[in-house]
């Protein structure tokens, strides 16, 4: 069963809703502060792509919950500019 529309629902009752782009901290922060300005109960969401930055992880879903061994860290690493 899907979940969207997400932001709708929470908004049918009654919640303040906040849409980022979970990859960037600057937005996550401002929606982290405007919550203090809401008066009513805030819901975030954090759009995410799964193992972001990495060719071989990104929107794998079989990464989900999976450590990778030694030789794909140091390549996720590097491709992250560890």
């Amino acid at each position: 069963m899907t979940l969207s529309p997400l932001a709708q629902k929470w908004r049918a009752f009654g919640w303040n809703v906040v849409e980022v782009d979970g990859h960037s901290f600057s937005e996550l922060f401002q929606a982290l502060d405007s919550v203090a300005y809401a008066h009513k109960p805030t819901a975030i969401i954090a759009r995410t792509v799964k193992g972001k930055g990495v060719t071989f992880m990104e929107g794998a879903v079989d990464w989900h919950g999976k450590a990778p061994d030694r030789k794909q860290r140091e390549k996720a690493l590097e491709e992250l500019g560890e």
